[in-house]
Order: structure tokens, then sequence, then C-alpha cells
């Protein structure tokens, strides 16, 4: 593993009024050790795992391809300070690696499509053609098939959000291969029962209070579409209710 151990110190809080610091899985002391070559953050929405992990990449500096800042309403003061609490520890010196997610995902191909009016070339890196021109699903799995040769750390914010079934198989052959070569390391967060699926994976989930590792079988994506699969009619009567 390039990265062993993530540790959120809440004692470092500025404050436990405001977002982040207001999550309550992060009031008391968690530590994540990293001992798989894919590790998994699951949870509902806004149990604090895609938090954790731009934390991640903040006290990494790995840079993100923003867009343009829009003005919003009643936003935390806070919001960009949680890599300021957190620790890392990795195992024989930092890697670089990137952070990625479908929203800031568009904000680089528009960039590299600027690049390649000057120099076409830099497209040759992701199969010769523009991800501008491709579907989102195919421009997602261009990108991932080229970046992750390359030995590093990689963080991914629900990359299966664009992707078919078919191709969350496809991301999901890559990360075991590429876990498997012991070059690429990946932590991710996703509400994907495929990708969980992958061999000897950690998973961590942030509905429990510590963040604490569970199987596959004990998620509750794998549960609920294993009973939907098995008996729909009751999903869809309770649907209706």
């Amino acid at each position: 593993m390039h990265l062993s151990l993530v540790k959120v110190y809440p004692e470092k809080f500025p404050t436990r009024n405001y977002y982040p610091f207001n999550l309550k899985v992060f009031q008391q002391p968690a530590t994540i050790n990293l001992h798989s070559p894919v590790t998994f953050f699951i949870g509902e929405n806004g149990t604090g795992k895609s938090t954790l992990l731009e934390a991640i990449a903040d006290k990494c500096r790995f840079y993100a391809w923003q867009g343009t800042e829009k003005t919003r309403f009643d936003r935390s003061p806070y919001e960009k300070d949680f890599y300021k609490v957190i620790a890392l520890k990795w195992t024989a010196g930092s890697v670089p690696g990137s952070f990625f997610s479908s929203q800031i995902f568009r904000n680089f191909a528009k960039v590299l499509d600027e690049w390649a009016t000057t120099d076409p070339k830099v497209l040759d890196y992701f199969g010769g053609k523009s991800l501008m021109n491709q579907s989102h699903g195919q421009s997602l799995m261009s990108f991932f098939k080229s970046r992750f040769k390359i030995k590093g750390l990689y963080l991914l914010d629900e990359p299966e959000t664009a992707l078919s079934p078919k191709s969350q198989l496809e991301l999901l052959r890559i990360l075991n291969s590429m876990g498997k070569a012991g070059h690429a390391q990946f932590i991710i967060a996703t509400h994907s029962p495929i990708l969980l699926a992958c061999p000897k994976a950690t998973i961590y989930s942030f509905d429990h209070i510590p963040i604490e590792p569970i199987t596959y079988e004990e998620t509750d994506y794998y549960l609920i579409y294993k009973q939907f699969m098995e008996d729909k009619s009751s999903f869809l009567v309770d649907a209706v209710k």
C-alpha cells in the first residue's frame, strides 16, 4: 500500500456547529487502516464519505479541475478546512495520484480539448479521441484505462454515476487488475454493488459510528438489491403506499 492509514482528530476541530465538523461520524476519533489495494467508503448521502475523500485529496495536494466558483447561499466558512484535522501515514513516502468526481471530470475534459487545439497529440493518451466528443460514460472509461496505468494513489468519488452496469463491470476488472499489479491503490466512495464486489477489497461503512469495516454481504447495497431481485412486487407495493 502507498497510503496505509488515515486518522481523524476531532479534538482539533475549530467548531462543531458548521459543516463538515458537525457530522457526527467524525466527532469521535476515527482510524481507517488501508491494507487492501482497493478500499471503499459507503454510506447514505450526507454521512461524510465524500467529505473525507476530498480531505484526503487536499492533504495529498492532488489538484482538482474546478470550474468557475459560483456564489452560494449560507455556505459554511469551514467547508474546505477538513484536511487540517486529519493525518496520513505513507508506507514508503508519498506518491503522485489524482482525485476524480464526475462533476470535476467535465471541467478537465474541457481543458484537455483546449490543449488539443494547439497539440492534438495530447489526445493520444486517451485513445486519440476528444473526451468531449464521447458520451459521458465512454469518456470516463477512456480516462480510467489510461490514468490507472500510472503508479499512484487514486481517489474516486462515485465513479459509477455515468456508467452502465456493463461499464461498471469493466471498471471493476480494471480496479482488480491494477490493484493486483501492485502499483495502483484506490480509495473509492460508491453506491455501486457491482464495484463493491471487487475481490479482497476493504469496505468501510460511514453509517456506523465509529466508522468500521463490514463484509460485502452486510452492505445495504447488497441486501436491498438481493431482496429486490428476489421479490420485486413487495418493493412496488411499499412504493405505492
